[in-house]
């Protein structure tokens, strides 16, 4: 697919507790819509799709691909994201892509912490070492749902750790321990994301990284998911033809939810006795 035939961009995303999503077309975002649900997106997402796509006076021959958040997040919201953007997809016939929830959250604060509009030519910081962003989604039980991602100086995105749930304390020592091991060539980090919960940790990140001869700049960030970052994460996999199979896109779990935990714990149980 090239830049020509992409087409608008239908974005969106319910992997917490708000729903975001956003229409992208031709490198310009035509409008987008950030809206608390409060975890309910089964009785508003279909009605808010609708409502961005008139007010972008957008038709459904319109779009040209659906991107949708596929987590990790809450796992009801990622299901009805998830569910809806393939039923979508089938119904009118457009590609699909997913795009991490969690990087989503990187990409759109890094950004918007360092001033640059999505979109525009790569940030270019000639000599100077990669930003590294941490996104931050509580998972409770101090864990947190968080993967590693890093601009390099010349403007390139790329992972490093992939999505997953960790705890909180051990994940910023693994991130301490790997910046010291990367000194003077990691610059900044940065965690964005839902901090309520874990802001404690992420401070005691700071004072690592401080105190260990400036191994690199921490900053936190607390940030809300923007339908924007996940449309322009998804216009690139359409270039690069990282098309979803409709039917077989599941959203990233990354571990079970509590009750088939608890199920499965149960059914355990009852198996031995």
């Amino acid at each position: 697919m090239t830049e020509r035939n992409v087409g608008p961009v239908l974005a969106f995303d319910t992997s917490t507790a708000a729903f975001a999503a956003a229409i992208l077309d031709k490198g310009r975002i035509l409008g987008d819509m950030q809206s608390m649900a409060e975890r309910n997106h089964s009785v508003h997402v279909i009605t808010h799709i609708k409502q961005l796509m008139e007010q972008c006076g957008v038709t459904s021959k319109d779009v040209g691909a659906i991107a949708v958040g596929s987590g990790p997040g809450s796992y009801t919201g990622m299901r009805i994201a998830v569910a809806a953007a393939k039923t979508l997809a089938w119904v009118w016939g457009k590609p699909l892509v997913g795009v991490s929830s969690l990087e989503a959250i990187a990409y759109g604060g890094w950004h918007h912490a360092a001033g640059v509009e999505l979109g525009a030519d790569p940030y270019s910081r000639a000599g100077e070492g990669e930003d590294w962003v941490l996104p931050i989604m509580d998972a409770r039980r101090g864990q947190v749902y968080t993967g590693g991602y890093a601009m390099s100086a010349g403007g390139e995105w790329s992972c490093f750790a992939t999505d997953g749930v960790r705890l909180m304390q051990d994940w910023v020592d693994r991130i301490a321990g790997d910046a010291a091991r990367e000194r003077g060539h990691v610059k900044r980090i940065w965690v964005v994301g839902d901090l309520a919960q874990h802001r404690e940790q992420a401070e005691r990140l700071q004072a690592i990284c401080g105190d260990n001869e400036s191994v690199a700049e921490v900053h936190l960030l607390p940030y809300e998911l923007e339908g924007r970052a996940v449309a322009w994460l998804g216009r690139e996999r359409l270039l690069r033809g990282e098309i979803a199979d409709t039917h077989g896109l599941t959203p990233n779990y990354t571990q079970l939810a509590e009750a088939e935990v608890n199920l499965r714990a149960k059914q355990q149980g009852e198996a031995k006795s």
